[in-house]
């Protein structure tokens, strides 16, 4: 068949979106289908020497790529810079090659778009649903108009769709509950398990880090709703007890001024890194005493599972994670993988604290949890053959 993806974020550029639907392209390019992803070009720090400045000839399918607006971080969000992404993609639906298939990750807007180009040329729409951000305004104070039309734009193309992948049970009920005529999948998340592993070099910069005192790293991208600001905090209050514990951030995103900010009026030593290949934040992982994750309560991501996490236990490092959803279930079932824990300072500090120290004994065991339960290979498989499935059946 011929499968193609649209997503305004994707390989070579770090995010959990990219890793996910690299996954997911090698996963039908394997079953035989001919697939063509849809997206836009990288930005400078993202592009690697030579004529092949994206890694593109060595996909095993093809990639087609459309400058892109972007915010002062470098991040395709806001509404300026979804649509500037969404308004050439429904031409470029509409006067490209006919697809068999279309697979659309988030924002909504993209989402409609997609839909109405790929109806007017009869082309099933698959939607990825890795969260519901029309709770997501709801919470973060949005006016009712703007979640309104959000939710609308949700609704339609659900139940539009011909399919739509969840990440997790929540995400699937909040959908169905949005739109009940929608046919949902819950085919889970990961992590690319080949790239994030437990053999590997440390960077010289990490290892001169972790030589003067253990550190936890904080990867991928930092927003408000994630309230990464309490691992900041934290590492203050484990320094007031007299605990030497660093801080790394490595990554983007809207939140990271006020991090800095944080760090600088605490006197945390805290270094902030730019975004790296995802071979580069493997390796950072390595070299960590332990990696942080955090979701902010009622910021209508309660049911989120950080793909960060899976990334860390991948590389056998284990994860301290602050705030609610599945994540809290899954540590608290598998102590060797980390803590779970409140959104809260002393609780964090006194989780900290506890991990720090405990790579050593269950590096092997986490690494191998990782490959059994939360490879990438996995959730591209469900999803490829709940597509072929349903485009069977119609």
């Amino acid at each position: 068949m011929r499968i193609a993806i649209a997503s305004r974020i994707f390989e070579p550029e770090p995010s959990a979106a990219s890793f996910r639907l690299d996954a997911l392209a090698n996963g039908f390019s394997a079953a035989g289908d001919d697939v063509r992803v849809l997206t836009v070009r990288p930005t400078a720090a993202n592009e690697r020497p030579g004529p092949d400045k994206f890694g593109d000839a060595d996909r095993s399918y093809a990639v087609t790529r459309f400058p892109v607006l972007r915010d002062r971080s470098g991040y395709v969000r806001g509404y300026l810079q979804y649509l500037s992404f969404d308004v050439p993609l429904f031409f470029r639906i509409l006067f490209g090659p006919k697809q068999d298939a279309l697979i659309v990750e988030p924002p909504p807007t993209t989402v409609f778009f997609a839909t109405l180009a790929a109806k007017i040329r009869r082309i099933p729409v698959f939607a990825y649903a890795a969260d519901v951000w029309s709770d997501a305004s709801e919470s973060t104070g949005a006016p009712d108009a703007v979640v309104k039309v959000v939710r609308w734009f949700e609704r339609f193309a659900w139940n539009s769709a011909r399919g739509v992948f969840s990440v997790n049970d929540g995400v699937t009920d909040r959908v169905r509950e949005i739109a009940p005529k929608a046919t949902v999948q819950t085919v889970g998340n990961g992590i690319n398990t080949e790239t994030f592993t437990r053999a590997g070099h440390v960077p010289a910069a990490a290892q001169q880090l972790a030589a003067e005192a253990p550190y936890a790293i904080y990867t991928g991208t930092a927003s408000e709703w994630q309230g990464a600001e309490v691992f900041v905090q934290a590492v203050a209050e484990l320094r007031n007890r007299g605990e030497d514990l660093r801080l790394v951030f490595l990554g983007q995103g809207t939140a990271l001024p006020e991090l800095k900010n944080t760090a600088a009026e605490l006197g945390v030593p805290v270094e902030f890194h730019d975004p790296v290949p995802p071979e580069q934040a493997a390796a950072w992982l390595r070299g960590a005493a332990l990696s942080v994750a955090s979701i902010r309560p009622g910021a209508g991501y309660d049911f989120a599972y950080p793909t960060k996490i899976f990334a860390a236990w991948a590389c056998g490092t284990p994860v301290v994670y602050a705030g609610p959803g599945p994540a809290r279930a899954v540590l608290s079932a598998t102590p060797a993988l980390g803590l779970g824990v409140d959104h809260d300072v002393p609780a964090v500090a006194d989780a900290l604290l506890a991990v720090m120290d405990t790579k050593q004994a269950h590096s092997a065991a986490i690494a191998a949890w990782a490959q059994d339960n939360v490879s990438l290979t996995g959730v591209a498989r469900r999803a490829v053959e709940f597509t072929h499935a349903r485009l069977n059946a119609a």
